[in-house]
């Protein structure tokens, strides 16, 4: 076996066993054993652990970044087509890639600059927010929520592929519809002043008026609700004829009832 061969090997058996265990869980001993090969042969191509898990999650890491980059960055792409890409590259990464994804969510030790899978999440993140606040800014929202909007979204998406990982019991293409369904629908009927029907302060101010009880303020805000529904639909298809006739604007998908820009 050459020098590559065998660095290779050692990161192909690293990658399993901390992915498994965890960091702090794993010895040169045990990486060493499971490789067949002496301490020593650790220690001469990483320097150790630390190295050969540095190595491991750099490789990762600019696997994932490039899959989510490349999705994230046609700017020609339909809004809602954007979402679908940035949820499927994730997916297939991590269907692609269990052990690396799992080295990447796991706690990383502390000799791990500022956190790795954080800084990505993070610049992840940061082009999601560019991209609604293009959208919040054409649909005149206001665009003080956007960065949390932003997390939310990545956060929904990742937190979601650790669960799926775990228990892959649909398919990608299934999964990220899902994810598109809540995000998507989700964001083409946001509120421009959002705010708490029950626990609010508002509420709270009322119940100490002697509002209507619980049951009452409850039916009151279903039928509410059913209104803004209503509302919502007729709201999204003068948007859509709206969007469609603008020069420039991308097309709605047909059979798409939310709004093409919402997102």
């Amino acid at each position: 076996m050459t020098s590559l061969q065998r660095r290779e090997q050692l990161i192909q058996v690293g990658r399993a066993l901390f992915a498994s265990k965890g960091f702090e869980a794993v010895s040169v001993e045990e990486i060493a054993a499971s490789a067949k090969v002496s301490k020593p042969i650790v220690y001469e191509h990483f320097g150790g652990k630390e190295g050969l898990y540095a190595v491991i999650v750099d490789r990762e890491m600019r696997a994932l970044t490039t899959v989510l980059t490349s999705a994230l960055n046609d700017s020609t792409a339909h809004p809602r087509q954007i979402v679908e890409r940035t949820a499927l590259a994730l997916l297939s990464y991590i269907e692609q890639n269990a052990d690396g994804f799992q080295v990447l969510v796991r706690d990383s030790p502390s000799t791990d600059p500022a956190g790795s899978f954080s800084s990505l999440l993070g610049d992840v993140s940061l082009k999601v927010e560019n991209l609604l606040m293009e959208a919040f800014k054409r649909q005149k929202l206001p665009v003080k929520g956007v960065p949390y909007y932003a997390q939310m979204l990545v956060g929904m998406t990742v937190f979601t592929g650790q669960y799926w990982a775990d228990r892959p019991k649909v398919s990608k293409e299934q999964l990220a519809a899902y994810i598109v369904d809540l995000a998507w629908h989700g964001l083409s009927r946001l509120d421009a002043k959002p705010e708490l029907r029950f626990e609010g302060r508002k509420a709270r101010q009322s119940a100490k008026r002697g509002a209507p009880d619980d049951d009452a303020r409850r039916r009151e805000a279903q039928g509410g609700e059913t209104a803004s529904q209503d509302t919502a639909s007729q709201d999204s298809a003068a948007a859509s004829r709206e969007d469609t006739a603008r020069d420039g604007a991308p097309e709605a998908e047909a059979g798409d009832d939310s709004r093409p820009d919402a997102a």
